[in-house]
Order: structure tokens, then sequence, then C-alpha cells
């Protein structure tokens, strides 16, 4: 194996991470509504996800692992990727919420911190702020 097919392996199982810890809050509240489909369908595209690995995942979103990414700037992207899931039905359901706590943590974020975090990746989402605002507000937040 070449080291490019292993950084693309890596990169690739680390967007099924991604993608399985999306849709594991999508079905949280154990409701499936039509936006959130329409969300994890744009978002697979993004992520490179095949309609195969899609069906997977959906099937069994706890196969792949929260892989977090090394850089805080690349958690904050995946972490404004779930917070939108939570937003987009414009529902937020106590599991929701619970769960998406939890995959803070698992994204690396301070367990202490992790409810002011999570609290203002809402709000921020809440006001349809863009991914450069959302990182920039989030990075900028203690200042």
């Amino acid at each position: 194996m070449s080291f490019s097919d292993l950084f693309d392996s890596e990169f690739k199982q680390r967007n099924k991470g991604h993608f399985s810890a999306i849709v594991r809050v999508a079905l949280a509240d154990d409701t499936f509504a039509p936006e959130e489909k329409l969300f994890l369908d744009k978002l697979a595209v993004r992520l490179e996800i095949s309609q195969a690995e899609y069906e997977e995942i959906l099937e069994n979103p706890l196969k792949y692992p929260i892989n977090p990414p090394y850089l805080h700037e690349q958690r904050l992207e995946r972490l404004f990727d779930l917070a939108r899931m939570v937003h987009v039905d414009h529902q937020l359901g106590d599991k929701q919420e619970l769960l998406l706590r939890k995959i803070g943590v698992a994204l690396g974020f301070n367990a202490e911190n992790v409810d002011y975090i999570i609290h203002k990746a809402l709000k921020l989402v809440d006001k349809k702020v863009d991914l450069d605002t959302f990182l920039f507000e989030m990075q900028n937040m203690n200042k």
C-alpha cells in the first residue's frame, strides 16, 4: 500500500466516522424528518460517501467510530455539521442535545467546557451563520 493510499484510506474512514456521527444525531430523537434526509444526502456527496456506504451507515451508524481531526479548526468544522443537523428540522430534542455533547467530547472538546461550546454552536447555527463566521466566532468566543 502506498503512502497516498494510506492517506486516502484514513481520510475516507474519518469521513465515514463523521457521517455516522451525524446519522446518530439525526436518529437520536427516533424520527427522521425529510429535512434531515436532504441534509444527509448533500453531506454524503460532500464527504464522498458512496451510495452503498450511505445505506450501510444508515443501517448501522455505530459501526464507524468518531475519529477526531488533529486540527482544532477541523474539529470546529465537524461541530458545525453536527449542529446544523440538530437544527435542520428546527427541533432540538433532549436526546439530540445529550448526544451532541457526548460527540463534542469525542471530537476532543474539553468535557468541562462542552456545554458552553455546544450552546454557542447551536446559537450560531440558529442565526444561520456561514462556516467562516462560525469558525471565527467559535475561535474567539472567550475574547
